[in-house]
């Protein structure tokens, strides 16, 4: 029976590039000279720290273009709240969504069921979905539809086999 799979990954190898990019860019720059901004990754976080309100949005916007230069979808950016940090400083913390939740797993599966194809399931399988049909051509159809839903996470199609 044909099927496919709908994951939800970042490449981490391309997010820490991007991330070196960031840091070194804004080590350059004449306008965060003396602020002491700076961009650190973590497992599965980044997190920003500066002295103005001003120098969170510059940072954001650096790092958000160094992802699109990298082809990192922005959906995989969950930004936190902006906190205060030691020194009269700010800090904000960004969570990298990978692999899909229960809820999205459900949005997804609600959403594949809503197209009304005949014959077309759909399961869960730990962090991504599977899902199969009878015709190959159903499958390319739900891939479709999927691409067209802004669903709010970066979605891959792996896995398709006839």
């Amino acid at each position: 029976m044909p099927s496919f799979d709908v994951v939800s990954e970042v490449d981490m190898q391309e997010v820490r590039n991007a991330v070196d990019q960031a840091g070194r860019e804004i080590a350059n720059r004449f306008d965060f000279k003396g602020t002491d901004s700076s961009i650190e990754l973590k497992e599965h976080t980044i997190e920003l720290h500066t002295s103005t309100e001003e120098r969170l949005k510059a940072l954001t916007q650096v790092l958000q273009e160094r992802f699109a230069k990298r082809k990192i979808s922005q959906k995989s950016l969950d930004f936190g709240k902006v906190e205060e940090a030691a020194k009269s400083t700010l800090r904000q913390e960004i969570t990298l969504t990978v692999g899909i939740n229960d809820e999205k797993a459900r949005e997804i599966g609600k959403f594949i069921k809503g197209l009304g194809m005949k014959g077309v399931q759909h399961q869960v399988q730990g962090q991504q979905l599977r899902v199969t049909a009878k015709k190959r051509d159903a499958l390319q159809d739900v891939i479709a539809a999927l691409k067209a839903k802004d669903l709010g996470i970066p979605l891959q199609f792996e896995n398709f086999r006839d």
